[in-house]
């Protein structure tokens, strides 16, 4: 069988205009309006016709430009405004401006971002093969230090939460990977929100997706959990025949001192045997067993009395 497929989530895409629209209804109405107005005005007025196109395109042109800097941020968006190239504000959400040529925005999406963390090849201490992958979920505290202090943040967190992982579960023992994984998440989130910290970011959690052994060390843990199992059967087998054995010597004991106790007993065992067709049952009187046992017992005390007076005294 070939290796088994992973589907990871692509994460939506950046920055969706939501002005495009208002831009566009902004520039498309006055500027037709402009120009009906320049060709009626030289209708009226005795100018020249090539004056008139050039001067309609320029006055059209001019407010596609101040229209231009209209944007819109959404409620989850943030705008860094540079200004020459120099940080000035984060703006939004909402309607705002951007001076056209003079200002530039980014925006920066602040809602919970999840990152896969692709399958990674570890060692164990113990020096066992692991691969592991997981997801990230982080998302951005302030947005000036995430434009400002890192270059793209989400490769850059990517790549720390992967060296992060290997870093921790290298030092995990192969018993201590399977059966803490809470703590291991844990201590991944504290290595990778400690350094992102920086940057402006925040992490929310880290879940560790699935945890891939070598297929004979998976049989070697599967033989191992059966004799495991095999061998707790055991022991609460004997502990059972133990406490069953104590159970029945005391109720020996009791019955031995009441007789109709045994007759009981006897009744409910005859009454179990016969309910099935198979069963032949054959009843003997148990106060014809005690006679005949004490019959023997008093045959054997006068045999006893007949050879001590054929004996010749000392």
């Amino acid at each position: 069988m070939g290796e088994e497929l992973k589907h990871y989530v692509k994460p939506a895409g950046e920055h969706v205009s939501l002005g495009r629209t208002l831009r566009g209804v902004l520039f498309a109405v006055p500027a037709a309006a402009v120009g009906l107005f320049f060709f009626s005005w030289t209708g009226r007025v005795a100018v020249l016709p090539f004056l008139a196109a050039p001067v309609a395109f320029f006055a059209v042109f001019l407010w596609y430009v101040l229209v231009s800097g209209v944007r819109v941020a959404a409620q989850w968006e943030r705008g860094v405004v540079l200004f020459l190239g120099k940080f000035r504000s984060v703006k939004g959400p909402g309607l705002l401006y951007i001076i056209p040529v003079l200002e530039s925005v980014r925006f920066i999406d602040t809602r919970v971002i999840v990152l896969n963390i692709p399958r990674q090849k570890v060692i164990t201490r113990d020096n066992v093969p692991a691969e592991i992958d997981a997801a990230l979920f982080f998302l951005v505290d302030d947005s000036e230090k995430a434009v400002i202090t890192i270059q793209d943040f989400k490769f850059a967190v990517a790549q720390y939460a992967q060296a992060a992982l290997r870093d921790v579960v290298g030092s995990l023992s192969l018993d201590e990977l399977l059966s803490e994984r809470e703590q291991i998440q844990i201590r991944i989130k504290e290595h990778v929100e400690e350094r992102v910290r920086d940057w402006g970011l925040r992490v929310d959690s880290l879940r560790l997706q699935d945890i891939e052994l070598p297929e004979d060390l998976k049989r070697m843990m599967s033989r191992q959990a059966s004799a495991e199992r095999e061998k707790r059967a055991t022991i609460t087998k004997a502990e059972g025949d133990k406490l069953a054995a104590v159970n029945l010597a005391e109720a020996a004991k009791i019955m031995s001192d009441s007789p109709i106790t045994i007759q009981l007993r006897t009744l409910q065992t005859v009454d179990g045997l016969g309910s099935s067709p198979s069963n032949t049952v054959i009843l003997f009187p148990a106060q014809l067993g005690e006679l005949l046992h004490q019959f023997a017992a008093q045959a054997g005390k006068e045999g006893d009395c007949k050879e001590a007076r054929t004996t010749p005294g000392v």
